[in-house]
């Protein structure tokens, strides 16, 4: 499970980085993301998928989560 850096751009969108492939992305779509539950399944800009466990509330941006890679 690699340690990702999340942070919003000035669009407002989700910018998803992985420091070890030197991998930067906008995520296309997360599976929740609403005020009282936020992560699951993310897909990138690039078609590939990871996943972050759900929290309760979204955190605060910028921040570091373990992601899992989720392979077609």
């Amino acid at each position: 499970m690699p340690s990702v850096m999340l942070k919003k751009n000035g669009e407002g969108k989700l910018v998803f980085y992985v420091p070890k492939k030197d991998l930067e992305e906008v995520a296309e779509s997360i599976e929740f993301d609403r005020p009282d539950k936020w992560g699951g399944e993310v897909v990138l800009g690039d078609g590939s998928k990871y996943y972050f466990e759900p929290m309760d509330v979204p955190p605060t941006f910028p921040i570091t989560l373990r992601a899992k890679r989720i392979d077609d």
